[in-house]
């Protein structure tokens, strides 16, 4: 493969590419030199899989054939994002985006639609994308993208991640040329360091710093790793951008080599990931046939290859010393540094690591220059944060927005606002390691520094929301239970600690706090805090103690009182049934499942305290509320 080559594979799939930007005009139009008459683009990320969108392709792909309409293309892609409206499909060059699709309605679709001269199914449209006279309203214009910025989601739901063409076509390896060709590794460290890019994987050390010191090592070995664990409960950044993009990872560790001195990579994926590890296999071997892996890439004397290296699911194997321990073929277990990995690493030999997700905004540095970058989001931290957008909000999905977005735009705006009419009570960022926001800092601009300053973190992107039903004592319970189950247990504060941080909050949840409980949680926290061997300890009260500074309310309430203001912790909750209005329908009784529930036909009913396990089948059954929880 040459350099002249990658231009005409460019140009041959250009056209047929750019019709499906996002970002395009409405009114777009394919080109006269296509084959195509319509583009069909079904998401085949693993939420809309999971709601069979594999089903809509097959009855697609056979409507299609039935019809003789072999002039249309359907494209299996990566996530478009908004994961509430799964399965998703998009006809360009329209962009009419249906949502909630099923293979029972594909025919319908494929007749009213697909046919020359044919329309909108309107019905099955996406009502946002919708305006009063059947027009599209592009993607951009929605509420969900209006105010997203998508570098690191650039291709996916755009490209078929298992077409190294159309990968190509989006510029993909271009940044690998010019590096190749144009510029020093020192030229490369200049370039991300002027850009301000900071790794997205957690604590936001300076990309380029850490390049920089695995080129400073003078050794004949050095690797590049790519984190793919993604181990924090509600994230799924890497995994999506794997399915829907992998050749930017691909890419970028290429580069990542050819300045430090590397040739040969690692990418760390959870073996969770089925559809992920597929497709980063198919691009792999893509690249190689394509020449843009192994011996000398586009003709210069530069070698380079990647491996994939499967995790078994362990939490701490995200900490990058357990993880390159792990690749090794040992029990993953965090090692102490210094030395760190850049100096010694995989194998003792200098290594770079990095996420998913900052590996992915290497090609547009490089291609449209670190001026351009670093005039995106705030003075410490440049660029865009992928956020996995879940909880209790009304569009679950990916999002992408410039950092400085303030949590407000996130949740009122791109995310549609809480479900039922509730009230926003947090959001929880950094997942295990994080903290939770309460409303007060709605408007606080998101960025490294100013999470760390309101009692949270970046971490790597998962963003849980919160609503007023949500006990923060029992969800900081949570969260310590998962740290507990993932600890490796090598270090004793750790091991412990957690353990005993567990302890506490059972304590409280169950009605048996006491009030110096709460300075022991401290205590113990600035322990661990100093003493753990690497950030799963460190960080894992961080959740405990950003709730206690936050909702102090809800634990002292829990303590003094001996009662859960949401109504969630069991051990603190009763059930009753109020008499004057109490039908005596029976049908609380009839569904209570340890019969603690008694009373005759047409006469009020009472609940044995002493019986009643507190499940709440008994309010979801009664008609005429009530039944109160208190």
């Amino acid at each position: 493969m040459t350099i002249e080559q990658l231009k005409k594979i460019k140009e041959k799939n250009h056209d047929v590419v750019t019709v499906r930007r996002l970002i395009a005009e409405e009114g777009a139009k394919l080109s006269e030199n296509t084959d195509y008459r319509k583009q069909v683009l079904v998401c085949g990320g693993t939420g809309c899989t999971s709601s069979s969108s594999m089903l809509v392709i097959e009855a697609l792909e056979k409507e299609l054939k039935e019809k003789g309409l072999d002039d249309i293309l359907v494209i299996k892609t990566g996530c478009f994002g908004l994961c509430a409206l799964g399965p998703i499909m998009i006809v360009y060059p329209e962009g009419s985006f249906y949502s909630q699709v099923t293979a029972a309605e594909v025919p319908e679709i494929v007749a009213g639609h697909l046919v020359p001269g044919g329309e909108p199914v309107k019905k099955y449209l996406y009502s946002e994308t919708v305006h009063e006279d059947g027009s599209t309203i592009p993607l951009s214009e929605t509420a969900f993208y209006k105010k997203q910025m998508r570098i690191t989601l650039r291709n996916c739901g755009v490209i078929d991640p298992e077409n190294i063409e159309e990968a190509i076509a989006s510029d993909a390896y271009f940044a690998l040329a010019k590096v190749l060709t144009t510029m020093t590794p020192q030229d490369v460290i200049d370039e991300l360091l002027a850009a301000g890019l900071r790794g997205r994987g957690g604590a936001g050390f300076p990309t380029g710093r850490k390049w920089a010191f695995a080129m400073a090592q003078e050794n004949d070995t050095k690797y590049v790793c790519c984190n793919a664990d993604e181990g924090d409960p509600g994230a799924f950044m890497d995994r999506s951008v794997l399915e829907g993009d992998p050749h930017s990872v691909i890419e970028a560790m290429a580069i990542a080599g050819y300045t430090i001195g590397s040739s040969q990579g690692y990418v760390y994926v959870r073996a969770e990931y089925p559809i992920a590890v597929e497709r980063l296999n198919i691009a792999i071997e893509q690249a190689r046939e394509y020449g843009l892996l192994g011996k000398n890439i586009l003709g210069t004397d530069f070698s380079f290859d990647i491996d994939i290296r499967l995790g078994a699911g362990a939490f701490v194997c995200g900490e990058e010393t357990a993880l390159m321990t792990s690749i090794e073929g040992h029990r993953g277990e965090p090692r102490p540094r210094p030395p760190f990995p850049a100096i010694k690493g995989l194998f003792g030999k200098p290594t770079i690591l990095n996420n998913v997700e900052t590996y992915a905004n290497i090609n547009p540095i490089i291609l449209k220059g670190s001026e351009w970058y670093s005039s995106i989001g705030t003075d410490g931290s440049k660029g865009t944060k992928v956020f996995a957008l879940g909880g209790k909000i009304n569009n679950v999905g990916l999002v992408e927005v410039p950092m400085g977005t303030t949590i407000r735009e996130i949740v009122e705006e791109i995310g549609g606002g809480i479900p039922n009419g509730k009230k926003f009570k947090a959001a929880q960022t950094g997942g295990p390691s994080g903290g939770c926001i309460s409303a007060e800092y709605l408007d606080v601009p998101i960025d490294y520094d100013n999470l760390i300053q309101i009692g949270s973190m970046m971490g790597s992107g998962g963003m849980i929301i919160l609503d007023e039903d949500t006990c923060m004592v029992d969800i900081s319970k949570f969260y310590l239970e998962f740290t507990v189950d993932e600890s490796c247990g090598k270090c004793t504060p750790c091991r412990i600690g957690t353990k005993k941080l567990l302890d506490y909050l059972t304590k409280i949840t169950e009605g048996k706090g006491e009030i110096e409980d709460l300075d022991k949680i401290q205590e113990l926290a600035n322990h661990m805090k100093c003493s753990s061997l690497c950030a799963l300890g460190q960080t894992a009260a961080n959740p405990i103690l950003s709730t206690m500074n936050a909702f102090g309310d809800e634990y002292l309430s829990h303590i003094k009182d001996k009662k859960c203001p949401a109504g969630v912790c069991k051990a603190l909750l009763s059930f009753t049934i109020e008499p004057d209005k109490c039908r005596g329908c029976t049908l609380c009784a009839r569904n209570c499942p340890v019969n603690a529930i008694s009373g005759k036909v047409k006469e009020p009913h009472v609940i044995d305290p002493d019986k009643c396990i507190k499940c709440g089948l008994c309010v979801s059954n009664c008609h005429f509320n009530a039944i109160v929880k208190k």
